[in-house]
């Protein structure tokens, strides 16, 4: 009896997350993603066809599963951001199999399926809060472990199978002091250690960071930075803007806490925006304070803008945009495609980090240069990242003591790091330590 992994998408960068786990005849999928290198978070992608999706590589090429030979029985999501979930309305329908997901992940994969206008999508959507399980059949049990992350609701699972126990682990890392997410349950990985874990799929995001940042720091860290940011530009009369992941609810609750107490109206702009904090209001994951609003219809957010033009210091601004992608509001603002305009001495402080490939490096690069020609001043860094560091990926090795390790969703500079880690920790590549392409397999024949 075997157990088999299937690399689908997100193994050959940042993105595009999809992986097939096969236990004998029946086959678990994780995640389908986009790649958010190639398209930027507010893109309209609702009436695009998977397959030009696929050749464009915004979305995984899943057409591989016709060669698998077993049957999908549950598409289970670990987190809502959209490298993980952004494909479901262009895939899922092809499975007769269950989505499964935390609540707040479940109902941006419902609001996904809604707007979708090229299939029709209609898997049964199950909520499972973490710390629960699920039996997905008479072989395989599903557990979402809590963890945090940049984002609510964030897990790692675990399937339990007659062969093992296979982990996945795609993104997390270890906060103790997040406002809206509890702390990891750490208790509960060590405990998967102590049963036995036959194989451990594993995100490498930060391998490459300096040594010096070997652990990721807290959310708290980052409140302290933009509350230094932010003190001075919200009581000046000049325009300020903030740009961050519309899905980092614990970085928009910081920014909305900073300035609840100003003179200034907080607005959240963006179709991402509404997505994820419009959503996470409405489940009490997010407290917003009595003078912040989220737009989303572009009449209103263009209203908003011509307002704040004229009357700057009355208004603080929170956009998309932080790649530099030319169709996200902030880069619109900055080649002068809005009615808000960039004067002299305008803050704008980018809280959060580049996706690492050369294209967002050039959009941002090219952002920061006309936002700078106009006069802005810019704080660029205001950011903690929301992946596991070096070591505490060592720490999550020791806990969960694998049998086998899969690196995944880096490119391979950083993957190969991860191996040097794991080596570290006595683990050997080929023999325990396997690096994967897309469309490539592992097999593993069960406890050893």
């Amino acid at each position: 009896m075997t157990v088999e992994v299937i690399a689908i998408g997100g193994y050959e960068g940042v993105g595009g997350n999809m992986t097939a786990v096969k236990v004998e005849d029946e086959v678990i999928i994780f995640d389908m993603g986009i790649d958010l290198g190639n398209i930027s978070e507010d893109t309209d992608i609702d009436r695009m066809h998977s397959l030009d999706l696929i050749e464009k590589g915004i979305i995984p090429d899943d057409t591989l599963m016709r060669e698998v030979d077993g049957k999908v029985i549950g598409i289970v999501f670990t987190h809502g951001h959209l490298d993980h979930i952004g494909a479901v309305a262009k895939l899922a329908h092809r499975y007769n199999a269950p989505i499964i997901a935390t609540p707040y992940t479940a109902a941006l994969i419902e609001r996904i399926i809604k707007s979708e206008r090229k299939f029709k999508v209609e898997n049964p959507i199950h909520s499972l809060k973490t710390g629960n399980k699920i039996k997905l059949s008479d072989k395989i049990t599903l557990e979402l472990i809590r963890v945090t992350h940049s984002i609510p609701q964030a897990t790692i699972a675990a399937l339990h199978t007659h062969e093992g126990i296979i982990v996945y682990a795609k993104d997390f890392k270890f906060d103790d002091y997040q406002k809206t997410s509890p702390p990891p349950d750490y208790d509960r990985l060590k405990s998967l250690g102590k049963q036995g874990v036959l194989a451990l799929i594993v995100e490498a995001i930060n391998m490459d960071v300096d040594k010096s940042k070997a652990s990721t720091y807290s959310e708290r860290v980052v409140k302290l930075i933009l509350e230094g940011l932010m003190k001075r530009p919200l009581v000046e009369k000049k325009g300020m803007l903030i740009t961050t992941i519309s899905s980092n609810i614990e970085r928009i609750q910081t920014i909305a806490d900073i300035a609840k107490d100003s003179n200034r109206e907080i607005l959240f702009l963006g179709r991402s925006m509404e997505r994820y904090c419009g959503l996470a209001e409405s489940l009490g994951i997010l407290d917003l304070p009595s003078n912040a609003k989220i737009l989303r219809r572009p009449k209103e957010i263009n209203e908003a803008l011509n307002k704040a033009d004229d009357r700057r210091e009355k208004y603080l601004l929170v956009a998309t945009g932080h790649q530099g992608e030319p169709d996200a509001l902030l880069p619109r603002i900055a080649n002068g495609k809005t009615p808000f305009s960039i004067r002299p001495g305008d803050t704008v402080i980018i809280s959060a980090p580049i996706i690492p490939n050369p294209i967002n490096k050039a959009n941002r690069h090219i952002m920061e240069k006309k936002l700078r020609k106009s006069g802005a001043r810019i704080y660029p860094d205001a950011h903690v990242s929301g992946h596991a560091g070096r070591e505490d990926h060592r720490d999550f090795l020791k806990m969960l003591k694998p049998q086998h390790i899969i690196p995944a969703h880096s490119y391979l500079s950083m993957l190969s790091l991860y191996v040097e880690l794991a080596e570290e920790e006595g683990y050997r590549l080929g023999r325990n330590v396997h690096l994967l392409r897309n469309g490539q397999a592992q097999v593993f024949n069960g406890y050893e």
